[in-house]
């Protein structure tokens, strides 16, 4: 019979690999809650991100506890998400420009919110994310942009 990984609260989790990422970019669930509160906080006052997701989300505490869970997930390998981003961002109106903006935003608020190690690990996550998603949103003939 295999052996499970601990659950909490119904959530399966690494505590090990939690724990040395935890130990090593100085992230926990507390920072990852600032940081997605300020990045959205950013988002939802911003000239060009504002207006999409004002049309899309109307319920806001849900979407911030599900990106919770999600950064838990994407940084710390928490495995609290439980959820399939890219159908959530098929038809969005955007371009790169769009994604451009996103990871400015998100870059900032890392920088101000999460130790520089943690810092550099959300951000290069949500590089990668960004570029999925361009590529999802757009299309696989949709030119990759150049993050370096």
């Amino acid at each position: 019979m295999p052996v499970e990984a601990p659950k909490i609260a119904g959530q399966t989790v690494r505590p090990e690999l939690t724990a040395a990422i935890m130990a090593q970019t100085g992230l926990n669930d507390d920072v990852l809650q600032k940081l997605v509160y300020s990045f959205y906080a950013k988002v939802r006052s911003d000239a060009v991100l504002g207006p999409i997701f004002a049309a899309r989300i109307h319920d806001w505490p849900p979407h911030l506890e599900r990106m919770c869970a999600f950064w838990s997930s994407v940084a710390l390998m928490t495995g609290r998400y439980r959820g399939a981003p890219v159908p959530a961002h098929l038809g969005l109106p955007v371009t790169w420009a769009h994604f451009e903006r996103w990871l400015a935003l998100f870059r900032e608020t890392a920088g101000e919110v999460c130790p520089p190690a943690g810092a550099a690990l959300v951000v290069e996550k949500a590089e990668r994310i960004a570029r999925s998603l361009h590529l999802a949103v757009l299309g696989q003939d949709a030119a990759i942009p150049d993050m370096s």
